[in-house]
C-alpha cells in the first residue's frame, strides 16, 4: 500500500487523508499542535465543495452544524447603526442560499472523526527536513524521528513549512492584501442572539457574532496596513499591536479588546494570498492555503481546501506516478483557484458580487465517483 505524509490537520489535510484512504493509500497526518486546533471563525462551504462533503458522507452533518444567524447590523466607527439586513450577512452571503456556513472547528471535528479510523496521527510534531529520491521522500521530523513515504503533501496553511523546504521562503509566494486580522472566542458578554454586528472605522474594523446556542462570541478584529515586520507566532506582540491599532474605534471595541487578552484560542495573521507557478515538485505537493490561499476576503478558502483535497486524491488514485498525477491535479484546479483568488480583490471594502461568486463556484466540475 502506498504511503502519504500530510503536514497539517485542518480542513485540507483531514479531507485529503479520508479521500486518499478511499483510493487505497495509507495516510499519516503530522500536526504541530497537540490536537486538532479549536476555535476559528465561521467558514462557508460552496459549489463543488458541497459535492465533496456529500461524497464523503458529511453533508448532512455539516448542515446540522450550520450557524443560525438571522441577520447583521453595520455600525460606523462611532458605533452608530448605518443599516441592517435579515437577508444576508457579510460572513455567509445570502441567508436563503444552499451554501453552508459553520464554525471552522465544527467542520474539522467532522473531518477528523471521518478520517481517524484509517489515519495515523502524529500530534505535537512537524516536518523538519525532506530528502527526495526517485522512489520516495525521506522525512526528518522535528522530534527526531526519520521515516520514508511515497508522497508528502503540505496542507499546513499560509506559512507552510513544507512549502518553505521545497519551494523557498514565504516572501517568494505571499501577496499581501493590505490588512491584518485576528480571531478569538469569548463569553457572550454582549448578549447577542443569532445576530452579527460589524463596526467599520477609517482604518480598523470588527465583527462579532454568537455561537454555541448564543453562549459564546466569535470576535474578528482587523486593521488596514502595509506589510509589517513581525513574527507570525508572537501572540503577545500581536495583542499589543491590535490594542494600539483599534483604540480609536468606538462601539464595543474596548470590551472586545479586554476579552482579547485572555482569549484561549487567539489567532492573528495578514490577509494574504499564495501565488505559485506550480504546486508540486517531485513527490511533494501542496494543497489548500499552503499552495493557493485565497484569503478570507474571498469567502471560498474552505471550499478551495475541500475541492483541492478531493481532486489531488482522485488523481493519485488514478495514477501512482507523480509525473502523471500531480500535473493533472494542477491542471484541473488552476482555473478554480484563479477565479476564487480574484474574488478577494474584486471590490475592496465591499466584497465579491453575487455573479462573480457564482462563476467561482462553478469553475470546477467534479466527475462521477
Amino acid at each position: 500500500m502506498k504511503t502519504v505524509l500530510i503536514s497539517g490537520a485542518s480542513v485540507a489535510g483531514l479531507a485529503l487523508a479520508q479521500r486518499l484512504h478511499a483510493h487505497g493509500y495509507a495516510p499519516t497526518v503530522v500536526e504541530r499542535a497537540p490536537a486538532v486546533r479549536p476555535g476559528g471563525h465561521a467558514i462557508d462551504v460552496r459549489g463543488a465543495a458541497l459535492t465533496v462533503l456529500d461524497r464523503m458522507g458529511l453533508l448532512d452533518g455539516a448542515r446540522r452544524a450550520r450557524t443560525r444567524t438571522r441577520g447583521m447590523s453595520m455600525l460606523d466607527g462611532d458605533g452608530n447603526e448605518l443599516w441592517r439586513s435579515t437577508e444576508m450577512t457579510y460572513s455567509a452571503g445570502r441567508l436563503d442560499s444552499d451554501d453552508i456556513e459553520l464554525l471552522r472547528e465544527d467542520l474539522t471535528a467532522l473531518l477528523h472523526r471521518n478520517a481517524d479510523a484509517h489515519t495515523t496521527f502524529l500530534f505535537g510534531d512537524a516536518v523538519a527536513a525532506l530528502d527526495q529520491t526517485p522512489d520516495g521522500v525521506h522525512v526528518t521530523f522535528a522530534g527526531g524521528a526519520r521515516r520514508t513515504y511515497d508522497y508528502v503533501v503540505g496542507a499546513d496553511g499560509l506559512h507552510s513549512g513544507v512549502r518553505r523546504l521545497v519551494f523557498g521562503p514565504d516572501a517568494r509566494h505571499l501577496r499581501h492584501l493590505g490588512s491584518y486580522v485576528a480571531v478569538f472566542t469569548a463569553d457572550n458578554f454582549l448578549g447577542l442572539r443569532d445576530w452579527q454586528i460589524w463596526c467599520q472605522g477609517e482604518s480598523a474594523t470588527y465583527c462579532v457574532y454568537p455561537a454555541r446556542d448564543n453562549t459564546e462570541l466569535r470576535v474578528t478584529l482587523g486593521f488596514r496596513s502595509e506589510p509589517l515586520d513581525h513574527d507570525h507566532r508572537d501572540t503577545a506582540a500581536h495583542k499589543v499591536l491590535l490594542a494600539a491599532r483599534l483604540e480609536s474605534l468606538g462601539a464595543d471595541t474596548p470590551k472586545l479588546l479586554d476579552a482579547m487578552w485572555t482569549a484561549p484560542d487567539f489567532y492573528f495573521d495578514a490577509m494574504a494570498q499564495v501565488h505559485m507557478d506550480r504546486w508540486s515538485r517531485g513527490r511533494v505537493a501542496l494543497v489548500g492555503d499552503a499552495g493557493y490561499c485565497a484569503s478570507p476576503l474571498s469567502g471560498q478558502g474552505t471550499s478551495l481546501a475541500l475541492a483541492g483535497a478531493y481532486v489531488l486524491a482522485e488523481e493519485l488514485g488514478r495514477s501512482a506516478d507523480p509525473a502523471t498525477a500531480l500535473p493533472r491535479y494542477e491542471e484541473r484546479m488552476r482555473p478554480y483557484v484563479e477565479s476564487t483568488q480574484a474574488l478577494a480583490t474584486e471590490n475592496p471594502g465591499e466584497g465579491p458580487s453575487e455573479e462573480s461568486l457564482e462563476r467561482a463556484k462553478n469553475a470546477l466540475v467534479l466527475g462521477e465517483m
